[in-house]
């Protein structure tokens, strides 16, 4: 499975995980877009409240949130969701994420191969992320 498909389809919390490694410190820190109950749709990503991060790089959070929310409706009307900010380190925390109702993340090691070196090598893609 190409790297991005698998970043955007079950992997997000890995990546930003591993984007909060090297970015934390800069006042970045992960968000969980919560679908609202009964709706699926989850997504995790970094931000420092203005710009955003996911497998699609850097951009604008607004433009982020907007085009998940727009997709979403498309194919599931009346979708909604909640943003909730997550400490970095439940996101590769496996069963413990469980304790937060509604997040249900596998750990790195969780995967067929450990995703966390996998996510790490994804970010060297993005050299624009030095100058962050």
């Amino acid at each position: 499975m190409p790297d991005r498909v698998f970043f955007a389809c079950g992997a997000c919390h890995i990546l930003a995980y591993a984007f909060l490694e090297q970015h934390g410190e800069k006042g970045w820190q992960a968000v969980w877009i919560k679908p609202a109950a009964g709706h699926t749709g989850n997504h995790i990503f970094a931000t420092d409240g203005v710009r955003a991060f996911d497998y699609h790089g850097v951009c604008d959070r607004g433009r982020l949130l907007s085009h998940y929310w727009r997709r979403a409706r498309l194919h599931h009307p009346g979708w909604d969701a909640t943003l909730e900010t997550l400490d970095a380190e439940i996101l590769i925390a496996g069963p413990a994420s469980r304790q937060i109702d509604g997040l249900w993340l596998r750990g790195p090691s969780e995967y067929f191969q450990d995703a966390l070196p996998r996510a790490r090598a994804f970010l060297d893609r993005f050299p624009a992320l030095a100058a962050l």
